[in-house]
């Protein structure tokens, strides 16, 4: 399948997919290509840039990781994961208490919308934002 850019002669622009470029000849001949806004069967292919894949610009395959960042935050997540403890939705009051000291200060990481987080904030209760998300939200 290829893509054109194409224009009829009262200069409406439009793309539309054929099969190859003979296929858009003939059915242009036979009068079956028509303007996408007015109909017109006058239709001529637009100067366009070709989308030629390079293999620089190539996707990786995805056993791979995508850039060393990825590497990276994957490590983050997997010492987060093995050296503290998920509380999940209470850890705002969670923090609160060991800041109080309610609770035993202990590593810990779990959700917080982002007012609870604002109110820590607020209140003094050192927190910050994680880039990942809890295993339990991930496909």
């Amino acid at each position: 399948m290829i893509r054109f850019s194409l224009h009829c002669t009262e200069g409406h622009q439009f793309d539309s997919w054929f099969q190859n470029a003979g296929a858009f000849e003939t059915l242009k001949a036979r009068g079956l290509v028509a303007c996408a806004t007015c109909g017109s069967t006058k239709v001529e292919k637009a100067l366009m840039a070709p989308a030629v894949s390079t293999k620089e610009g190539a996707a990786r395959p995805l056993s791979e990781p995508a850039a060393p960042e990825d590497t990276a935050l994957r490590a983050m997540k997997a010492h987060l994961e093995a050296n503290s403890e998920y509380v999940g939705l209470s850890f705002a009051s969670e923090a609160r208490k060991m800041h109080a000291g309610e609770a035993p200060d202990r590593a810990i990481w779990g959700e917080a919308k982002p007012e609870e987080a604002k109110k820590l904030l607020e209140e003094g209760v050192p927190v910050a934002p994680l880039p990942f998300m809890p295993k339990r939200k991930t496909n």
